[in-house]
């Protein structure tokens, strides 16, 4: 009798992993075939031409630049930050800080010009930032920004930025 009993429960636990990889298969399949289109979409080979390598690292293949290798990490003029892959406006210079993370900081972007999705690249759940309009990444969103203005801290790759000074 107990041996029909485990047997009968070994069957349940084989089925049940089943569906479960099944699933788990076709939601990964799903979310790979729903992209999203941009307004600005290139090829590959068009990206590579229009950005250096290091910024087609970043924004194409959301890499990670050095920490403390952005000309803006500790920059302080006055103006707003665009997306070196399309020039889309995504930060204001008066919403940055100095984070001592090594990387520029911000604590609050031009929202409609941000996207964010779930990154689990290094094994848990972050939140990635993407510019909307051509979809390269720009960084990650931290809930450890200034605690006086909004708590946020964008922490984005210098690489992914151009910086458009203020007319005087």
């Amino acid at each position: 009798m107990l041996n029909l009993l485990l047997h009968n429960m070994k069957k349940i636990v084989i089925i049940f992993l089943g569906i479960v990889l099944v699933s788990c298969q076709s939601i990964a399949q799903k979310k790979e075939t729903s992209k999203k289109k941009y307004a600005i979409e290139k090829t590959k080979e068009e990206w590579k031409k229009a950005l250096t390598p290091m910024q087609f690292y970043v924004l194409r293949q959301a890499g990670t630049e050095r920490p403390n290798t952005s000309e803006y990490t500790y920059f302080k003029e006055k103006g707003t930050f665009v997306c070196a892959g399309c020039e889309v406006p995504l930060y204001n210079s008066d919403r940055k800080f100095n984070s001592g993370t090594g990387w520029p900081s911000f604590d609050k972007a031009i929202e409609k010009n941000i996207e964010t999705d779930t990154d689990y690249k290094i094994g848990y759940a972050r939140t990635e930032l993407k510019c909307n309009n051509c979809g390269g990444h720009l960084g990650h969103r931290f809930n450890d920004g200034p605690r006086e203005t909004t708590g946020i801290r964008d922490c984005i790759n210098g690489v992914a930025l151009k910086f458009i000074p203020r007319k005087k």
